[in-house]
């Protein structure tokens, strides 16, 4: 066996209802001032109101950060960050979806005052120390809870990584309550998007590929794939909310240590140039990667294929792959999301500048099983079209 290292969140806390000891957690492990980063549509649903009162009445000071953009630019982070030094805070919580915990880390980072944003790009550049961090995902589909990545919006359309263990969070604050309100399309796009951390995790050929990962991409599509459909069609599904939250986060731990590949590097341009939402991009091209992929390496996804729907261990080999393949495409469909790139108004005219794109994610590209050239990416683009 391969070395290799797995790290994750230092404590895992789930529940029902658990959102209420917010306040009570924050003034044990962090403080009594902390900034809270959220975005307005959350304020919005009232559920940012639920935490404040957990933490006012523990007696905690807050300092609420809600300008959080979806694809969230360096202004945002650097705006937050400042605020945060500022309010001289002793810690940071993240309420919201993957924008909000990915900010909520970088916050965390910044806000001592030890290192700048465009030092910290990359794999184990940024290197603390940071402020107390708790992170509540709101939306089962990133499981940047427990994930040491936070992804930044550059310039005005590329995508970049900040990823060191650095900004893997004390706690993980996990409550299905919070994501009963989720709309329909919501619900769909983020948990495909788990789906697809859970797959590019097993199948990646990253060397810290490895045998924990593995375990929980297998436990995390047994979850997810038997209730994404559920909590679609009916929101106040508790069992379905509770696996598609557990799953979000078991695909989290999974892709936080054994990394994404080409699914993620071509949805990236897809966000980037027309701010579809990450999980709706995903959905988009996973299929046709996937096709891709098997065409070479068909075996992790054979066996993949039956953990997420057990009516295709009846196949084996390539065709249990390629029926893999047109499952999770059938998924997205019954989920009601758009089924191509067309269907997002983006022009033909456009695929050559993704391909080209896409091809900058050397970071996510180098784990995928298959090696991806520009025509390759052109190719898959196409068939998403």
């Amino acid at each position: 066996m391969n070395p290799f290292t797995f790290n994750t969140s230092k404590s895992i806390r789930f529940g029902s209802g658990i959102v209420n000891q917010l306040g009570e957690i924050v003034a044990d492990e962090i403080g009594g001032r902390v900034m809270l980063v959220t975005d307005p549509g959350m304020v919005a649903t009232g559920l940012v109101e639920r935490a404040l009162d957990a933490l006012h009445n523990a007696g905690v000071t807050v300092e609420l950060f809600s300008d959080v953009e979806a694809d969230p630019p360096e202004h945002v982070i650097l705006a937050a960050a400042a605020k945060a030094r500022e309010a001289a805070v002793d810690g940071v919580v993240g309420f919201g979806g993957g924008s909000s915990l990915d900010v909520a880390k970088l916050v965390a980072l910044l806000a001592p005052g030890k290192e700048a944003l465009a030092e910290v790009y990359g794999v184990g550049n940024a290197k603390g120390p940071r402020l107390p961090l708790i992170l509540v995902p709101t939306t089962a589909g990133t499981g940047s809870e427990v994930t040491p990545i936070s992804i930044v919006t550059t310039g005005t359309n590329e995508k970049m990584g900040v990823v060191s263990p650095v900004i893997l969070p004390d706690i993980a604050l996990l409550d299905p309550e919070l994501t009963y309100g989720l709309p329909p399309h919501i619900t769909a796009a983020t948990g495909i998007d788990a789906m697809v951390h859970a797959i590019e995790a097993y199948a990646s050929a990253s060397p810290n590929n490895n045998p924990v990962s593995r375990m929980l991409a297998l436990q995390a599509l047994q979850l997810m794939g038997s209730s994404v459909l559920r909590a679609v069609r009916d929101g106040g599904d508790r069992e379905a909310r509770g696996n598609m939250l557990l799953g979000s986060m078991l695909a989290g731990q999974a892709f936080a240590n054994s990394p994404v590949a080409a699914v993620h590097a071509l949805a990236y341009p897809l966000g980037g140039h027309f701010h579809i939402p990450h999980g709706l991009s995903n959905a988009l091209v996973l299929p046709h990667v996937l096709r891709f992929n098997i065409v070479t390496t068909p075996q992790p996804y054979a066996e993949l294929a039956p953990h997420a729907f057990p009516e295709l261990a009846e196949l084996e080999g390539q065709a249990r792959a390629a029926a893999f393949c047109d499952r999770l495409a059938r998924l997205s469909a019954e989920c009601g999301l758009q089924p191509n790139l067309r269907a997002m108004n983006i022009s033909e005219e456009m695929l050559p500048r993704l391909a080209s794109d896409a091809m900058n994610q050397t970071r996510l590209l180098v784990n995928n099983p298959r090696p991806v050239t520009e025509k390759d990416a052109l190719a898959i683009y196409r068939a998403a079209y």
